[in-house]
């Protein structure tokens, strides 16, 4: 179905953040991207929302395309909207959370993700676009993660 319109629109993202751990040790799931933006920066797993889908069936396919992780409830955390959030153009992000037992999952990176690692909630890398904010939001709004 073709849509034309006469005022630009944001585009929509979903993105992941997958934790591991207990209470003052808990890890988050990146993935180093493939592809520009940012390409071979740590972010979190996520991407555009197709045109047929709902929020989170876009964040658990994502989640699935980029890290092999399948079946994996989500939460919706927060939506990120600041204008200059993506370099590309204007993207809105509604953020989704899960936690998981690292060692009874097994995350391989696919889709246009390069690698996938666990990092300390603690030690976290130089990430690509505000997901330092994303997660620094996670950790607030979550009891225990702090």
């Amino acid at each position: 179905m073709p849509y034309t319109y006469k005022y630009p629109r944001p585009a929509l993202t979903v993105d992941c953040l997958i934790f591991s751990g207990n209470q003052g040790a808990y890890s988050v799931l990146l993935i180093k991207r493939g592809t520009p933006p940012f390409q071979g920066m740590w972010a979190l797993p996520g991407g555009f929302v197709d045109i047929e889908e709902t929020l989170v069936e876009s964040a658990s396919r994502e989640l699935k395309e980029e890290t092999g992780l399948d079946n994996i409830t989500l939460h919706q955390l927060y939506t990120f909207d600041a204008p200059d959030r993506d370099p590309r153009h204007r993207t809105i992000s509604v953020a989704f959370y899960g936690f998981v037992r690292k060692e009874e999952v097994r995350d391989i990176a696919g889709d246009d993700a390069d690698d996938t690692r666990w990092f300390s909630l603690e030690d976290l890398p130089e990430l690509a676009f505000d997901h330092e904010h994303v997660i620094h939001t996670a950790m607030e709004k979550l009891p225990g993660l702090k």
